[in-house]
């Protein structure tokens, strides 16, 4: 094997590198899920500890895909698809938390461009639905840049920082 080719396999330092998950990631997800704004823009309760996020990845959804984004050994973030069953098992539900210090920095168009690829050309889910609370702009921004439209609103849908928030319902359908 040249030298060259074993450089092409290995990450350069600094770079995004997105990843499976794997069990042993459960201290630093957890870390990314305890930050203020992802609780604050995810259903996540506040203290999720690592026993609960190791127990999580530990048990794996039947055709569901769980990825992590990190830089030099360090997770910026967590996303996957949770695969639907039965008569709608062409569908699933998509979820992302980005640690608050990388926000707007690609860590979640880079999750999300492997998850569409691996959902449209590897796992032939025709529909990936999410919900995201209607004044995170920057996300709903880039899952219309995505492909992902508006299909409605739901009210008073998650309680949220002492109050009832809305969220807008979103999908994307792969066209045959």
């Amino acid at each position: 094997m040249k030298q060259t080719e074993n450089l092409q396999s290995l990450p350069l330092k600094n770079t995004l590198h997105i990843r499976a998950s794997r069990p042993g990631d459960h201290e630093q997800i957890a870390a990314v899920m305890n930050q203020p704004q992802v609780r604050r823009g995810t259903l996540r309760l506040p203290h999720t500890s690592p026993e609960q996020v190791r127990s999580w990845l530990e048990t794996p959804s039947d055709g569901g895909l769980r990825l992590v984004a990190e830089r030099d050994g360090v997770i910026l973030g967590a996303a996957g698809l949770h695969r639907q069953t039965g008569r709608r098992h062409h569908a699933a539900v998509l979820g992302m938390s980005i640690h608050d210090a990388y926000h707007r920095q690609g860590v979640g168009k880079a999750l999300l461009f492997d998850l569409m690829d691996a959902a449209d050309n590897w796992l032939n889910m025709t529909r990936i639905e999410l919900t995201v609370f209607t004044d995170n702009v920057a996300a709903i921004a880039l899952y219309e840049k995505s492909g992902f439209e508006t299909e409605g609103i739901h009210r008073a849908y998650a309680f949220r920082d002492g109050a009832f928030a809305d969220v807008v319902a979103m999908a994307r359908i792969r066209k045959s």
